[in-house]
C-alpha cells in the first residue's frame, strides 16, 4: 500500500464517527473561548486515537494540541482545528467542518506514520475564538507553532472553490473620549461634549476613505454615547474595525486613524484615549505557493475546477488568525466549496453545514490536504520549494 491509497482508506474509515461529531458540534454552537463542549469532544477523540496531548495549550483554556511523532529527524506537519461559532446564528462560518477537517488530516497523516510509509511528526493545533479573540496568535507569540512545526495547512468551508482570495490583515480598536457634563439648555458652554468629538471623530474617518488605498477597510459603531439628550455627554465611546491587504499596509492606516480622533481631541477640547487590540493584530495569509500548488493538484485529480487566478485573486474575503501563522511557518488556507449560492456569517450557511453533501465535500478536501502534507514530508525537492517560497515572503 502507497501512501495515497492508505490516506483514501484512513478517510473513508473515519467518515461516519466524523459525521457525528461534525453534527454535535454544529447542534451545541459556543462562542469563542467557551468551546468547552466541543474542546471535549475533540480532545477524547484525539486522546483515544493515540495522540499525546497537551491540554490548555498557549494559555488558553479551550485550546489544545494534539502530537504524535515516528522520526525526531522528520520533517513536521501541523493542521488546524476551529470550533467557535458566531453570536445569533451558530456555526455560520462551518466551524464544525474545520474541526473535522482538522481531525481527518492528523489521523490519516498519523496512520501513514505508524504503517512506516513517511517519517515525521503531524501536530494538530486546537484554536479556539478564531471569530473573536484570535487564538492562533498566542500560539505564534509563545513561539509554539514555530518550534513545534514546518508547515501548516488548514481548509475553510465556503460557497465554492478558491486558492486565491486575499485575506485582509485586521486590527480592532477601541475609542473613549472624555468631555465635561452640562445642562445642555442652561449652560451647555460649560460643557465638553465628548459625543461631538467622536462623532468629529466619525466625520474624518469618512473623509480619509477616500485618501486610503481602495483595499483598505474601515468599520465603527458607538458604543455609548451619553444617557440623556438634557445633559452634555461627558463620555462617548466607539469600536472600530481597520482591515489592510497587508501587515505594512494596516500599520500606514492605522497611524492615519488615530490622527483622526486627535484632530476631533484637539478641536473640542476633550481628552482622547485609544486602545488597539491587546494581542495584535491579525495578520494578512500569505499562502505558500507550492503547498498551494500541490493542493490544488489534488484536488483537480478529483474534479474540481478553479476559477482563473486572476479573478480569484480580485476577491477581497475577511480576515483570519492563520494570517499569523502564515508569517511565521509555510501555510495554506485554501477554501473548498459546499456549493450553496448563500456567503458565510448567515443562517442559510449555517444550515448548510449541516447536511450530508457538506460533510463529503469536507471528507474530499481534507483528502487532498493530507496528501499534501505527505508529500511534503516524503518529498525533500517539494520541500525545498516550499522553503523557497517562504524565504521571498520574508524578503
Amino acid at each position: 500500500m502507497n501512501y495515497k491509497e492508505s490516506i483514501k482508506e484512513t478517510i473513508h474509515r473515519l467518515d461516519k464517527e466524523l459525521r457525528e461529531i461534525s453534527l454535535k458540534i454544529h447542534d451545541d454552537p459556543e462562542l469563542g473561548d467557551q468551546e468547552h463542549h466541543a474542546y471535549i469532544l475533540l480532545t477524547n477523540y484525539l486522546e483515544k486515537n493515540g495522540f499525546k496531548l497537551t491540554y490548555k495549550a498557549a494559555g488558553l483554556e479551550t485550546a489544545f494540541m494534539a502530537e504524535f511523532s515516528n522520526s525526531h529527524s522528520g520533517r513536521r506537519v501541523g493542521f488546524c482545528c476551529e470550533y467557535d461559532a458566531l453570536p445569533g446564528i451558530g456555526h455560520g462560518c462551518g466551524h464544525n467542518l474545520i474541526s473535522i477537517q482538522g481531525l481527518a488530516c492528523a489521523v490519516s497523516i498519523k496512520t501513514l506514520m505508524e504503517q512506516d510509509l513517511i517519517q515525521g511528526s503531524v501536530v494538530l493545533f486546537g484554536t479556539p475564538a478564531e471569530e473573536s479573540s484570535s487564538g492562533k496568535i498566542n500560539f505564534v507569540k509563545e513561539k509554539i507553532v514555530q518550534d513545534k512545526v514546518d508547515f501548516a495547512m488548514m481548509l475553510h468551508p465556503a460557497a465554492a472553490d478558491d486558492l486565491y482570495s486575499k485575506t485582509l490583515a485586521l486590527d480592532s480598536l477601541v475609542v473613549e473620549f472624555f468631555g465635561k457634563s452640562s445642562h445642555a439648555g442652561q449652560a451647555p458652554w460649560n460643557g465638553i461634549n465628548a459625543l461631538d468629538a467622536l462623532m468629529q471623530g466619525f466625520d474624518n474617518i469618512g473623509m480619509l476613505r477616500q485618501q486610503t488605498l481602495p483595499t483598505n477597510r474601515i468599520h465603527g459603531i458607538i458604543k455609548s454615547g451619553g444617557q440623556s439628550a438634557n445633559v452634555i455627554p461627558a463620555y462617548a465611546s466607539a469600536e472600530f474595525y481597520a482591515r489592510s491587504l497587508s501587515k505594512q499596509d494596516l500599520i500606514d492606516l492605522k497611524a492615519k486613524m488615530e490622527n483622526c480622533f486627535k484632530a476631533a481631541a484637539l478641536a473640542t477640547g476633550s481628552d482622547l484615549r485609544l486602545a488597539w487590540a491587546a494581542k495584535g493584530p491579525i495578520d494578512d495569509v500569505f499562502n505558500n505557493e507550492t503547498l498551494l500548488s500541490r493542493f490544488k493538484h489534488y484536488m483537480e485529480s478529483e474534479g474540481v475546477r478553479y476559477r482563473p487566478r486572476e479573478e480569484e485573486e480580485g476577491n477581497l474575503s475577511g480576515s483570519t488568525d492563520m494570517g499569523n501563522f502564515s508569517y511565521v511557518v509555510p501555510a495554506i488556507h485554501p477554501t473548498f466549496g459546499i456549493y450553496v449560492t448563500v456567503p458565510n456569517h448567515t443562517r442559510e450557511f449555517t444550515d448548510a453545514a449541516r447536511t450530508p453533501e457538506a460533510h463529503q465535500y469536507t471528507l474530499r478536501a481534507a483528502q487532498c490536504l493530507s496528501l499534501t502534507a505527505a508529500e511534503v514530508l516524503s518529498n525533500d525537492d517539494v520541500y525545498q520549494h516550499v522553503l523557497d517560497d517562504f524565504q521571498i515572503r520574508k524578503k
